[in-house]
This record gives structure tokens, sequence and C-alpha cells, in this order.
């Protein structure tokens, strides 16, 4: 599973913001060509994005670039100065459906060879946040393996329906849910909304864990001063990881050795599920290991 705790948002034509930001360990950078640069600075923004791409990649984080969504005809320059050595993937905007991303997909088989980069490489991570982008969220998911993971955009979805961002965000109840669902229905991981209040710290925190119990991995991250607590609230808690470890080593010994399907440990039934859930949790701490030792 990729793991993208904390997504990172750095204005494309912003070298000063880029170069700081490499020092907050988000676990990706997205460089943004979209809302983050005004109309007039888009060209310069492609040619520092293409120069900072390799540069940022180097310093440990995984590169990305939020790209115009198509309807903006902008969407092919945006990748021709994207797609090259040192690119993780490709971030879409506004995407309605499963025909965004098949031509997404192959336009990066296109640059990929233009490039001289291995076919399939570049992968895409897709921005839910409009109505009909909500609807079609797991056919968009699933059309193609370039595919690694969904953002849920609570801005501009709000702005799609016509009503208010409000901090209780009742309004985003059931494209919030419906897009982890959609993401874990596909095989791929669920990044949830920014969090625009980013001065207060409890809020955020909560926020997180309601969004860890809808399912998703990580979030987008538009004030540095969020990385850190992203980082942390969305790994496994080391309470479970201790939990976990002991209902490996005890399933393992008295039920798998012994033939069981299940026994009683610290008076709690442990079976088949919990041993799975277990490892799953072992499983993510490993990969988030693995992951921080490559930096």
């Amino acid at each position: 599973m990729t793991i993208m705790r904390s997504v990172l948002f750095v204005a494309g034509n912003d070298k000063e913001a880029l170069d700081e930001s490499l020092t907050y360990g988000a676990d990706a950078l997205i460089l943004d060509l979209e809302d983050l640069v005004p109309p007039l600075e888009k060209p310069r923004a492609r040619k520092m994005v293409r120069e900072n791409i390799k540069h940022a990649g180097s310093r440990g984080a995984e590169v990305w670039v939020r790209v115009n969504a198509w309807e903006t005809n902008m969407t092919d320059d945006d990748l021709e100065a994207a797609v090259c050595e040192g690119l993780t993937g490709i971030n879409l905007t506004k995407v309605a459906g499963a025909g965004d991303v098949q031509r997404l997909a192959w336009r990066l088989e296109e640059l990929e060879r233009k490039n001289g980069l291995e076919v399939g490489s570049i992968k895409v991570c897709l921005l839910l946040e409009t109505a009909i982008g909500i609807i079609h969220a797991y056919e968009s998911c699933a059309a193609s393996p370039r595919v690694a993971a969904a953002i849920f955009g609570a801005v501009d979805f709000t702005r799609d329906m016509q009503v208010k961002l409000t901090p209780e965000a009742k309004e985003q109840q059931f494209a919030r849910g419906y897009v982890a669902v959609a993401a874990r229905a596909a095989g791929i991981i669920a990044l949830d909304a920014p969090f625009l209040n980013y001065t207060d710290k409890e809020a955020y925190v909560r926020n997180i864990a309601e969004g860890r119990q809808l399912g998703y991995k990580g979030r987008m991250i538009v004030h540095p001063s969020l990385v850190e607590a992203a980082n942390r609230l969305y790994s496994p808690d080391p309470e479970d990881v201790q939990w976990a470890r002991e209902i490996k080593k005890v399933f393992e010994e008295e039920a798998i050795a012994k033939g069981k399907a299940a026994i009683v440990y610290k008076d709690k039934l442990v079976d088949t599920p919990v041993y799975s859930n277990a490892l799953d949790i072992l499983a993510n701490q490993a990969e988030i290991d693995a992951k921080l030792g490559q930096k």
C-alpha cells in the first residue's frame, strides 16, 4: 500500500516555498499547477515544476504534480511539463468519471515513451470534488492500474453543491464517506480533504480521528504546521502495534500450531479475523518504517 499520511501542496511557481517544503517531513509533495497558480503565471510555473521535480525527489519525498482539469484545455500543457524523470505521479483534478482517468492513462503512456521512462511508472491520484465525481467515484478509482489514491475535495464539492462549507461538516458526510468506501473497494488509499482552520489543533486532531474511522489513510495538507500531526495520527497507535505483536505471537503458538481456529487471550476471544487485523496493523507499520528508512 502506498504511504501518503501527509500530502503537502506547494504552488508550482513558488521556488522558496518548494525549498522550505522539503524540510517538513511530508510523505509526499504535490507541486500545484491548478488553483495555487494564477492564470498568467501558469507557463512560468510549468517550467519551474519541471526544473524542481528531480531536486525535490532527491530529498526523499514522493513528488506529484496537480494538473488542471481536462475541461480547462490546459491539461496537456501541464502534462508535457510534468512528466520527466523523478516524477512520482499526477494528481488529476475534478475527475468526473472513468473516461477522464483512462484518457490520462493513455496520455501518460505516450509521454513516458517520449521521455524514455518505464511505461506504467507514473502513478495517478484522483481529486473527487464534484457531485458527478462522487457519484462515479468507484468507477474512476478502478479505471486504471495507475491509480494509487483518491482525494476527497471538500471545498469544490460544497461549491458544486451550492452549500456552505461549515466547521461541523455535515454537508460533507455522504461524499466524504463514499469516497473512502469507493477507494477501498478499488484497492487504493483514500486521502481526506484539507483542514483549513490550521490554527485550531484540537479540531484538527478530532477531524483526523473521524476520517480514520471512515477509512482515510492520510490527507491533503495546506499548511506545513499540520504535517507532523498527520504523520503521527495516520500511523498505527503504538499501543495497537504492541497489541498486534502479542496477538500474532499467541495465535500462532496457541492456535495455528495446535490446529485451533480460536483461543482466549486476556479474557477475550481471538479468532482468525482478529489475527488478520493484527497482521494488517503490523504490515502497515512495516511499510511506514520502510518509507522512513528510505529518506
